[in-house]
């Protein structure tokens, strides 16, 4: 097994034993990453609305 196959395979262990484990701190960092998302989202509208605007 190469080294970044192992990685994968201990990060969807990891993944899935966090899920399983620790709901609530799973939980808030899917609302991060998705705020964070829509943030980006947000920001990058707003750049490209003012240029074309401009």
């Amino acid at each position: 097994m190469t080294l970044k196959k192992t990685l994968q395979f201990a990060f969807v262990i990891f993944l899935v034993w966090f899920i399983a484990f620790r709901p609530d701190a799973a939980a808030r960092v899917a609302r991060g990453i998705g705020t964070l998302i829509a943030q980006l989202g947000t920001g990058f509208g707003d750049f490209f609305t003012r240029v074309v605007g401009s």
